[in-house]
């Protein structure tokens, strides 16, 4: 990975995009340290520090500390996501939709348009909804409507910029935008969380014990990362034949190829599901002032709070983890049959001469790529919630509350490995072009 990044920078093309990705990123960190305008920054600090559920830790972490400080990048860029992955599942919903997905480069033209006003208006409602949630507790210096107006203003623009920024990384710069942003976000907090676990386990310690905590959480961090690695890497090569066919003097098809499907077929989406499901109960509670009771609704969301999870004190909590593994699996095949149809890929197989060795076309093709594809489904929603449960097991056993948790590592190495990817293509691309050109 080193070897790529260093001979990227050596190209002058991709040096310039790689320049000016880093720009776009000063930028994006630089927002998120600017303070909203009429927002009270010591009740924020307070109201953030009497939250004892992690679904501000989950946020937080996806915004790269702007919510907590509430800057003008507070929302970040979780509007645009929910609004793709909104406008994703309505393409199978609405057929207009789904006829623009299928239009190719303009159908795509006028998605990202419909997802860039989703963003806003789903930024909007967020925003207003905060403004007047959190703002009658004392957020705002002076609660009234032009303080209200200005935080919801201020929120929605920040959140629209940086979409901008992340499409114009795309265009300009390397890798893809959105998804940078948000592996920049993520990894601003990782040195705060290593400092949390180092004055936890190792500050203060003998040098043995703490020698030896700090190689344990080396290890597990270690290990965790190889398994996402492995995880994403992970695919079932489906092999497909071709016929040939004679016309003429020629011969067509013939060759042999492979159909990937890759382990963790649905990404992190099913993990982002699950969390947000959750975490929605435990953030409007908060906003309202409810949840430290002593009724069912607060035994409910004390269940739903992942900070309660593998505590040895309050096992009768843990329920709260299995509901969110029974939802981690769920939504990975409900994610997956809906970008993945088997009945298409066999009906375009069959269509171009291609088979399955072994596997007679039309519908025996159907049923067993969806024989295969759901058992392979199983073993990557499993993959993830093993990478989910590890940091919650530490953080209810031994109180190792940091805000990276699996959904954080899965993004990390996904969007990395993607970006080395796209770099070692132009790359290639690059080196195809210079010789074609002198072999002119």
């Amino acid at each position: 990975m080193l070897q790529t990044v260093r001979r990227a920078f050596s190209i002058e093309d991709i040096r310039k995009k790689l320049f000016y990705t880093l720009l776009m990123l000063v930028v994006v960190r630089f927002g998120s340290q600017l303070p909203t305008p009429g927002v009270d920054p010591s009740f924020i600090k307070n109201f953030f520090e009497n939250q004892t559920g992690d679904a501000f830790n989950f946020f937080d972490a996806f915004t790269g500390g702007s919510f907590t400080n509430f800057s003008v990048f507070a929302l970040s860029i979780t509007p645009y996501i929910t609004s793709s992955i909104i406008i994703q599942l309505l393409t199978i919903a609405i057929p207009k939709l789904e006829e623009m997905q299928k239009e190719g480069a303009d159908g795509r033209k006028k998605l990202a348009a419909i997802t860039r006003y989703t963003t806003v208006g789903i930024a909007l409602i967020e925003s207003t909804a905060m403004s007047i949630g959190i703002g009658r507790q004392g957020l705002l210096v002076e609660y009234n409507f032009v303080n209200v107006a200005i935080v919801v203003c201020t929120l929605t623009a920040g959140s629209a910029f940086l979409m901008w920024i992340g499409e114009r990384i795309t265009e300009k710069g390397v890798g893809n935008g959105i998804s940078i942003v948000l592996l920049v976000n993520i990894i601003s907090r990782v040195p705060e969380d290593l400092v949390r676990l180092y004055t936890q386990f190792v500050k203060g310690k003998t040098v043995a014990k703490g020698l030896l905590a700090a190689v344990i959480i080396i290890a597990i961090l270690l290990v965790v990362v190889i398994f996402v690695i492995i995880l994403q890497g992970g695919e079932r090569r489906i092999a497909v034949q071709y016929s040939q066919k004679i016309q003429g003097r020629k011969t067509y098809g013939g060759q042999s190829t492979h159909i990937p499907l890759k382990v963790n077929t649905a990404g992190v989406i099913p993990v982002i599901f699950a969390s947000s499901l959750m975490q929605t109960p435990i953030i409007i509670a908060s906003f309202l002032g409810k949840g430290n009771g002593t009724g069912i609704g607060s035994q409910i969301l004390r269940g739903l709070n992942s900070n309660n999870w593998c505590d040895p004190k309050n096992l009768i909590y843990s329920w709260g983890l299995i509901v969110y593994i029974v939802l981690t699996i769920f939504f990975a095949y409900f994610y997956t049959s809906i970008t993945f149809n088997p009945l298409e890929i066999a009906n375009n197989m069959k269509k171009s001469g291609g088979f399955i060795p072994g596997i007679r076309p039309g519908k025996p093709t159907t049923e067993y790529l969806t024989k295969i594809l759901n058992y392979i489904i199983f073993i990557g929603a499993c993959g993830l919630v093993i990478v989910q449960v590890i940091p919650f097991f530490f953080n209810g056993v031994f109180g190792a509350n940091v805000s990276f948790g699996g959904t954080s590592l899965i993004i990390i190495v996904g969007v990395v490995l993607e970006t080395i990817k796209q770099i070692e293509s132009q790359m290639l691309v690059r080196n195809y072009s210079g010789f074609l050109n002198s072999k002119r």
